[in-house]
C-alpha cells in the first residue's frame, strides 16, 4: 500500500472537513463540484438512496457548443450552475446543501454556486 503524501493528507483534511455537516444530511440532498484545470462538473446526490438526481458538466454533449463559446472558465463555471439548477428543479429539488469538495470557495466553485443559487436552488 501506497504511503500518503503529505499533499495527499492535508487535501483528505480539507476535504473531510468541508463535507462533515454535508454528507447525509437528513433533508436535503447535496450539491458536489468537481474542478479539474480544464473542466468542472457539478451534481445533486440522495446520500441515503445513493443516487444521483441531476448532474452537468463541461463535458456533456448538450452543453458543449454553449461551452466553446465561452471566453473565460468562469462563464462556462456559471453556465454549468445554471444547467444543473434547471436540471434539479425539473426533477423536483428545491433545496440543496452545497459541498464544495475541499476546494476553496472562490473563482469557479463560486461561480457554479452563484449560478446555481439565481437559477432556483437554495443552500
Amino acid at each position: 500500500m501506497k504511503k500518503m503524501s503529505t499533499n495527499e493528507m492535508r487535501n483528505d483534511r480539507r476535504r473531510n472537513r468541508s463535507k462533515r455537516n454535508n454528507v447525509a444530511h437528513p433533508n436535503r440532498p447535496r450539491l458536489v463540484v468537481y474542478r479539474s484545470n480544464k473542466h468542472i462538473s457539478a451534481q445533486v446526490i440522495n446520500d441515503h438512496d445513493g443516487k444521483t438526481l441531476a448532474s452537468a458538466s463541461s463535458l456533456d454533449k448538450i452543453i458543449e457548443k454553449l461551452v466553446a463559446k465561452a471566453k473565460s472558465k468562469i462563464e462556462v463555471s456559471t453556465l454549468i450552475g445554471t444547467t444543473l439548477a434547471e436540471r434539479a428543479i425539473k426533477n423536483k429539488v428545491k433545496k440543496v446543501v452545497f459541498d464544495r469538495n475541499g476546494y476553496p470557495y472562490h473563482g469557479r466553485v463560486k461561480a457554479v454556486a452563484d449560478a446555481a443559487r439565481e437559477a432556483g436552488l437554495e443552500f
